[in-house]
């Protein structure tokens, strides 16, 4: 199943309505979050009749799938410039590069992030564009922690890298840090300032330390949750 059942791809007597529509759905999740999205709700902010919107997405979920998907792939778009950016930089201008790439795309787009990862919203078996733009975001973060830690990179490096930044953009949304700041910008600026203090993880630091790795079959679990194509149909509703 596809977010565009109907095909129609874009604009109907020279209003690109299908644009409208999503930047429309966006709004409704920055303000109420997914429960507040409707059909009908949607097209009356936009200003078309009730059944305008079917004629570009089935359904509700359809909507949200498509704002997942270009969630994703935004997601995608902002670490790959992050690395690529900084051409020949140190390796911890390039993990606080993308750390802060992370974050902001979670800040500038609160309610598109906070339905990326949950699949009682949007299941992605039911919207494999969907899984497609989820693997990008992850590959890129693969791509991070083996130019980080080297070629053979471990698990643990890249789920230390997305816990952090994926936990320090949490708390500022919904958790304790987020009533601290009056702006967008200030959460920029304190993340900016914690992403900053990360270090560059030691390859091999916690076997050498006698630590137990966790067994294939745990692996492939946490794999399953990483921003990819198992994230969604694998991780726990959020409350």
């Amino acid at each position: 199943m596809t977010s565009e059942p109907t095909g129609a791809s874009g604009s109907r007597g020279g209003r690109d309505l299908r644009s409208e529509l999503l930047r429309t759905s966006r709004q409704l999740l920055d303000e109420s979050g997914p429960g507040a999205l409707s059909m009908r709700e949607v097209a009356r902010r936009a200003g078309c009749t009730h059944q305008a919107p079917y004629h570009y997405f089935a359904n509700r979920e359809a909507i949200l799938a498509a704002l997942v998907r270009e969630g994703f792939d935004e997601l995608a778009d902002m670490l790959a410039a992050a690395h690529e950016g900084l051409g020949n930089a140190d390796l911890h201008a390039i993990l606080v590069a993308s750390g802060n790439a992370y974050v902001e795309f979670a800040l500038r787009h609160p309610g598109v992030f906070r339905v990326m990862f949950r699949p009682d919203v949007c299941d992605p078996e039911r919207f494999p564009e969907v899984v497609q733009a989820s693997e990008r975001a992850h590959n890129e973060l693969a791509r991070l922690a083996r130019y980080v830690a080297g070629g053979d990179t471990p698990l643990e490096t890249e789920v230390l890298f997305w816990s952090g930044v994926h936990g320090l953009a949490s708390l500022l949304l919904d958790g304790p840090l987020s009533g601290v700041f009056s702006s967008v910008q200030e959460r920029l600026d304190f993340a900016r300032g914690v992403v900053g203090m990360a270090e560059v993880p030691e390859v091999g630091a916690a076997r050498s330390r006698g630590l137990v790795s966790p067994s294939d079959e745990a692996r492939e679990r946490v794999i399953s949750w990483l921003p990819g194509a198992g994230v969604m149909a694998s991780e726990p509703p959020v409350g």
